[in-house]
């Protein structure tokens, strides 16, 4: 390896290192400002559980659910400013062009991000707390631990949200030409079945019309991908792509 290409090297390290610590540094903030909002941050988070009583049997386990609590708010707090580290971290990789499109994209990271985090706060949480916490009351009184229901919430927050980013991400990729609305098309049944498998991972609960509620939007945010896929896409692209396809057909 010449010296340049170890500059090179050191120099996307340093980068790489400078960008995590920064990255570190507001999660902290964020975790920290959220520690302090605990209280209203539960209260929200208790909410679509319908009243249930919330009991906690281990002499941390609140300790640890703060910890958690304010430590995924505070995710979702950062995300914009952790997103922002990453695309600037592989934007040398771009040409000009193509990075003003990271800019553009910022904004609807967090959007759409958000947009994924009310979508299971109102339509996911409640219908799948529901089922879990009266599926089996008639034979059993259930007690449910702060802990665990703290840990089902957010993940299912979470998960949605980042799901959400779909849209966003094929967009930008299509804008640079890495993929193309036809590609996105071609590969439809398999996203669909991916769709599902998805929500039967994300959803803690077995009945297919809460699995159903996270795979149908799922599946509408494919659909809006290969729309704003071909919208924006390059027509240099559409061409090799419409090329490379119907050659994969008559192979």
């Amino acid at each position: 390896m010449s010296d340049d290409k170890k500059m090179t090297l050191l120099a996307h390290l340093l980068e790489l290192k400078s960008r995590l610590i920064k990255s570190v540094i507001a999660l902290a903030i964020t975790t920290v400002i959220s520690f302090v909002f605990a209280k209203q941050i539960f209260a929200v988070l208790i909410r679509p559980a319908g009243g249930i009583n919330l009991i906690y049997i281990e002499v941390t386990e609140m300790l640890s659910t703060y910890m958690k609590v304010s430590l995924a708010s505070g995710f979702i707090l950062a995300m914009p400013y952790l997103v922002y580290h990453f695309l600037m971290f592989v934007s040398p990789a771009l040409i000009s062009k193509e990075k003003k499109y990271v800019y553009l994209v910022l904004p609807w990271i967090g959007l759409m991000f958000i947009s994924g985090v009310i979508f299971a706060y109102f339509i996911l949480v409640p219908p799948a707390m529901k089922f879990l916490v009266t599926f089996g009351s008639d034979i059993a009184t259930p007690q449910i631990k702060i802990g665990n229901y703290i840990s089902v919430v957010t993940r299912l927050l979470l998960a949605v949200g980042l799901v959400f980013e779909l849209p966003v991400i094929t967009t930008f990729l299509a804008r640079i030409g890495v993929i193309s609305s036809r590609w996105l098309a071609s590969k439809r049944k398999g996203a669909i079945i991916f769709a599902f498998l998805l929500s039967a991972i994300i959803t803690p609960t077995m009945d297919p019309i809460n699995q159903t509620l996270v795979a149908a939007p799922l599946i509408v945010l494919y659909e809006m991908s290969i729309w704003l896929a071909k919208l924006v896409q390059k027509k240099e692209i559409r061409e090799v792509t419409s090329s490379l396809i119907t050659q994969d057909q008559k192979s």
